[in-house]
């Protein structure tokens, strides 16, 4: 029996995974290799959910965990989403022990209306 193990992990946002896949897919064609079923399902759902570039997503993930409360997890799950509203972030923030400030709410909202533009 062959036993796999995980030798890194990093969390990564839906549009650096749809960078990482896209090149992946690029490889085969030229390669002259069909892709998968998963990977082809997984290649439309990048593009279908990814609101921003990678380099954009990271650049927001980066600035949202200088906030004060903020978790990667959270950071990634905000560049992923793009909450546009209170409700929203309040939703990501469910499961914490703590609540968010409207001011803290309003940095994050900004901080994704920034790096939609």
């Amino acid at each position: 029996m062959i036993v796999k193990q995980v030798q890194s992990e990093e969390l990564l946002t839906v549009p650096e995974v749809k960078e990482i896949l896209n090149e992946i897919m690029e490889e085969r064609t030229e390669r002259g290799e069909e892709l998968g079923y998963e990977l082809r399902k997984a290649i439309n759902h990048a593009d279908m959910f990814a609101k921003i570039s990678a380099e954009k997503s990271r650049e927001l993930v980066g600035k949202l965990l200088e906030l004060e409360k903020m978790k990667p997890e959270i950071a990634i799950h905000i560049a992923d989403i793009m909450p546009q509203s209170r409700d929203e972030l309040r939703a990501l923030y469910a499961k914490e022990r703590f609540t968010l400030t409207e001011e803290e709410l309003d940095t994050m909202l900004n901080l994704v209306l920034e790096s939609m533009e």
